[in-house]
């Protein structure tokens, strides 16, 4: 019985790191990116994401453009950072073009 259960959660914890990915999300803003001016910034987190300590202002980022792109992701370093702390710390990056 208790190799079965060792079976399993092996299965189940195989399956998890194979089925992980790294997210990302796009926002627009009025026509969207009209060049390629581009400034990234790191977003910070602690206790796996849920409380917020440093995020970066994408106004600020886009410095007065109306038109502009946000694209938040995280990335593998981004993970391999989370992974090392072992989700103390969960940054994330975003990068505005304007």
């Amino acid at each position: 019985m208790i190799k079965r259960t060792l079976k399993l959660m092996t299965v189940v914890c195989a399956t998890s790191l194979l089925l992980t990915s790294c997210y990302s999300y796009t926002s627009v803003v009025g026509q969207g990116a009209q060049g390629n001016s581009q400034t990234t910034k790191w977003n910070h987190y602690v206790i796996a994401g849920l409380a917020p300590v440093g995020v970066s202002d994408s106004k600020q980022m886009a410095d007065g453009a109306s038109d502009y792109t946000i694209f938040t992701r995280h990335s593998f370093v981004n993970g391999l950072v989370a992974a090392i702390t072992f989700g103390i710390y969960t940054p994330t990056t975003t990068t505005v073009t304007k």
